[in-house]
């Protein structure tokens, strides 16, 4: 049999890879129709409201309790993770990094991404590097689900004969199973005793936790998941169904949630819960059991990280960095919960008012008031769940809306129907909000900016369940052409139908104006008088690098103010910015956010490639995650010297240089010009030596209209050009770095040595702070056996890639001048855009993918 080629396998494991998602999608689409129509059919809306108010007080309590109680171990998850990777931090930074993270995860799902953005800004500004969070959250992915796996398993063996009525099989082959997953489980912890590296497959190895870690982390999922489950089992009716039991549909519900990626699990949780618990508990019960567990699991602990962030404001004297970088996070937050707040006013805007409240409007509030009060209720929550995106984006627009919104909202839930519990909600995102002002920063019009199809599909997701949450309240109501026209303090179902109509035809309204919304400006390479400008720029600030604008083959996003830029360069579908942004740091966020909105309104992704540690808060806020691309040499100036024992290779190469006949000196750019065909020739000469051709994007090439405006270095030898490099620096005098570096074939071998060594002799003398000598490409990887892949991809390459570039050869070079190693990072979406993005960044340096190949 003929082995399938390695290129054949992976398309074909990406084809099965869709098909069991397409069956897998199919199968979880199915549970919720059939739970769906399970309700539709055996439960009113009526009987679901009466399950919720007559459920007692202590059932309540103790779903809170145990609700903490599942928060609490949840903190503990990032304490075991940490050290797993290595990494102390106070408990106090722990604990409340993880209860933001969890609350905001569990609420609107995709937890790596929302819960990781969290931890990457909270154990980012205690001091943690990147590689170590990501580390971090993908053993806190792993722990979740074997707990999970474990708990589900142990719950199997007390409660197999409960739940072999759904499953139809065997009690005892249920409980074989989940013996030899505890089996597995306890195999595995004793495999932790050996501890170390250790092999899995072949040319893979992970490092094993301790035995007593491994225990400590299975003990902590276990108590979270039985808390969790015990939340809804308090909210169900007394001895329904024996808690072992319940606890195993707990789990599949809760691992087939987080399966289908739908934020929280929400319908798929509750369709295999219907479903599996329809044989012991009466629907209307389990239903509204199901509603409570959302209100107090998820919605209450969202509440309490919104508060705890709008505490955080008042701290004026504890600016702590963790503090600040915490406060930060209030858009991200306020803007899930200001989405929740406008579900929870469109839910209430289908559904009726309660009889006592109905009889207390009729005595004492006008009809048109309450007719208007749920009219207008329900469009606010509509606008809510648009301006959220305005929130999140940091809008000022948005910060003025959602607080008027509130405020309104507020005084319209007395005549609508008395409702305390949404004006508890709307109090605390007021509050918040007010509190929260100085984050909303961004001076833009609401809808100035484009809204993705994904949040317009979501609007839209929220708005057909909403209908079909007024079919189901109000199924026993007649529909007629006078039901419109009916205005009554009992008429809910036609004041609830004036509602959605309404806010149907305005979400109609709202994504045709997005579809024929036209596209903003072809972008431009800039003229002279564009390039000028980005040279004041880029000389008033510290950044050397920044110099390549002047090559003028990248287009520029201006601030308004003038003094601050952004270049980058568009290929395919990815627009890349090269560096931060050019300019003063208050003005990055700004910017970064107007450039990602302009790519991702085109239909493009976005991405900043090599960004400097200190500006990766501000590409996390804008949606963007980070990965490692290397290290960059910078070499500390005022305590660089060629004296020393550790200098003496570098001191004895300058020395033969000088034995040699070589001499340096630097050229300004008034004098280069009488030496250009000098430096002509070496740099065509280097490039037939090398057999390639001019680059560009993020290096220089040797055109007379740019080398003309730079300082050059040359080395002579006998009054002839033998080397040369081009200089990169600002009016600042912080930095100073190199572009081009070329030399011609006959040239002594200690040229390049000899000119780094007066170059930075040189600019010492200047009073210049730091040279950059360039980053070294996937330098600097992580060497844990947990690092990311992306760490672990890197690593390969850079240890083996000796074929495709001289990864390990330009680093031993820089190693000479005993540089600071800096990591430098590609901040993009997520998935599998940074490769996309990659490929096309080497093809904007190289002119093209046909020259990535060829040179």
């Amino acid at each position: 049999m003929n082995a399938l080629a390695p290129e054949t396998l992976v398309s074909r494991l990406r084809q099965w890879r869709l098909w069991v998602y397409a069956a897998l999608a199919l199968l979880l689409g199915v549970l919720v129709v059939q739970a769906a129509h399970k309700v539709m059919a055996e439960v009113s809306y009526a009987a679901v409201v009466a399950a919720v108010r007559t459920t007692p007080w202590t059932a309540l309590l103790l779903s809170v309790l145990a609700t903490a109680l599942s928060y609490l171990a949840l903190t503990y998850y990032d304490r075991s993770a940490l050290a797993y990777a290595g990494a102390r931090l106070p408990q106090r930074v722990v604990a409340k990094t993880a209860f933001i993270a969890y609350a905001l995860s569990n609420t609107i799902g995709l937890g790596v991404l929302t819960g990781g953005a969290v931890r990457m800004r909270l154990y980012g500004a205690a001091g943690l590097e990147a590689g170590l969070i990501s580390r971090a959250i993908v053993f806190n992915a792993f722990g979740f689900g074997l707990g999970v796996v474990v708990v589900g398993a142990a719950a199997l063996v007390w409660g197999a004969g409960t739940v072999q009525t759904v499953f139809g099989a065997p009690p005892g082959l249920l409980r074989g199973l989940a013996v030899v997953v505890l089996l597995a489980a306890g195999a595995f912890i004793g495999f932790c005793r050996f501890g170390g590296v250790q092999p899995v497959f072949r040319g893979v190895s992970i490092r094993l936790p301790s035995a007593s870690l491994a225990s400590q982390q299975l003990l902590i999922s276990a108590v979270d998941v039985v808390a969790a489950a015990a939340a809804l089992w308090f909210l169900l009716p007394s001895g329904a169904i024996p808690f072992p039991a319940f606890v195993g549909f707990f789990a599949l519900a809760i691992a087939l949630g987080v399966i289908s990626h739908v934020p929280a699990g929400l319908g798929v949780f509750e369709a295999v819960m219907l479903l599996a618990l329809g044989q012991h508990v009466p629907a209307e019960q389990l239903a509204g059991a199901l509603v409570l567990y959302r209100v107090i699991y998820h919605l209450l602990p969202l509440a309490l990280a919104v508060l705890m962030l709008a505490g955080t404001e008042w701290q004026r004297g504890a600016a702590t960095p963790v503090v600040k970088a915490a406060s930060a996070l209030s858009p991200l937050l306020l803007s899930a919960f200001t989405w929740v707040v406008g579900v929870v006013l469109l839910v209430s805007g289908v559904t009726p008012a309660t009889d006592d409240a109905t009889e207390l409007l009729s005595r004492f509030m006008p009809l048109p008031v309450v007719e208007a009060a749920h009219f207008l209720g329900s469009i606010a929550g509509l606008a809510l769940l648009f301006v959220a995106r305005g929130m999140f984006l940091r809008l000022d627009a948005a910060w003025w809306a959602g607080l008027g919104l509130a405020l309104v909202s507020l005084v319209l839930c007395l005549p609508k129907g008395i409702a305390v519990s949404e004006a508890a909600l709307l109090l605390v995102l007021a509050g918040s909000l007010a509190l929260s002002r100085k984050h909303f920063n961004r001076r833009a019009a609401l809808f100035a900016q484009a809204f993705t199809w994904g949040w317009l599909a979501a609007v839209a997701a929220v708005v057909v369940a909403v209908t079909a949450l007024l079919f189901f309240a109000y199924r026993d109501v007649d529909y007629a052409n006078q039901v419109w026209w009916q205005f009554e303090f009992d008429g809910h179902a036609p004041r609830s139908l004036r509602a959605l109509v309404a806010v149907c035809l305005i979400t109609l309204v709202v994504a045709l104006g997005q579809l024929l919304r036209r596209p903003r400006g072809t972008l431009v390479k800039p003229d002279a008088g564009a390039l000028d400008q980005a040279s004041r720029i880029v000389r008033a600030q510290p950044v050397a690098g920044a110099g390549l604008v002047m090559m003028g083959d990248k287009s520029l996003m201006v601030s308004e103010s003038q003094r601050t830029f952004i270049m980058f360069g568009r290929r395919g579908r990815s627009w890349v910015g090269l560096y931060d942004p050019v300019g003063p740091v208050a003005e990055w966020p700004e910017l970064v956010w107007r450039f990602v909105e302009q790519a991702r309104e085109a239909g493009g992704r976005a991405a900043f490639y090599q960004v400097r540690p200190e500006g990766l808060p501000v590409y996390l806020d804008a949606g963007l995650r980070v990965y490692k691309l290397g290290e960059c040499a910078l070499v500390d100036l005022p305590g660089f010297s060629l004296q020393g024992k550790q200098r003496a290779n570098l001191r004895h190469g300058v020395a033969r240089a000088q034995r040699e006949g070589l001499s340096f000196e630097v050229l300004e750019p008034a004098a280069v010009a009488s030496g250009f065909d000098e430096l002509q020739v070496i740099s065509d000469a280097w490039l037939g030596k090398h057999q390639t051709a001019e680059k560009a994007f993020s290096l220089g090439a040797f055109r007379r209209d740019y080398v003309l405006r730079q300082p050059v270095a040359v080395v002579r030898q006998g009054g002839r050009m033998v080397a040369f490099a081009t200089l990169l620096c600002t009016d600042q005098r912080l930095e100073a770095s190199v572009d081009l570096m070329r030399q011609l074939p006959d040239a002594p071998r200690s040229a390049m040595d000899f000119l780094f060594a007066q170059l930075i002799l040189h600019f010492q003398a200047q009073g210049y702070q730091r040279f950059n000598l360039g980053m070294v490409p996937l330098s600097g990887m992580a060497q844990h056996p947990l690092a990311p892949n992306w760490h672990r991809l890197g690593r390969l390459l850079f240890n083996h890639g000796e074929n495709f570039y001289n990864f390990q050869g330009l680093r031993a070079f820089k190693e000479k001048f005993d540089p600071v190693w800096e990591p430098r990072y590609l901040a993009s979406p997520g998935g599998f855009a940074p490769f996309f993005i990659l490929a096309d960044v080497a093809a904007l340096i190289a002119g093209g993918l046909r020259r990535v190949i060829t040179k």
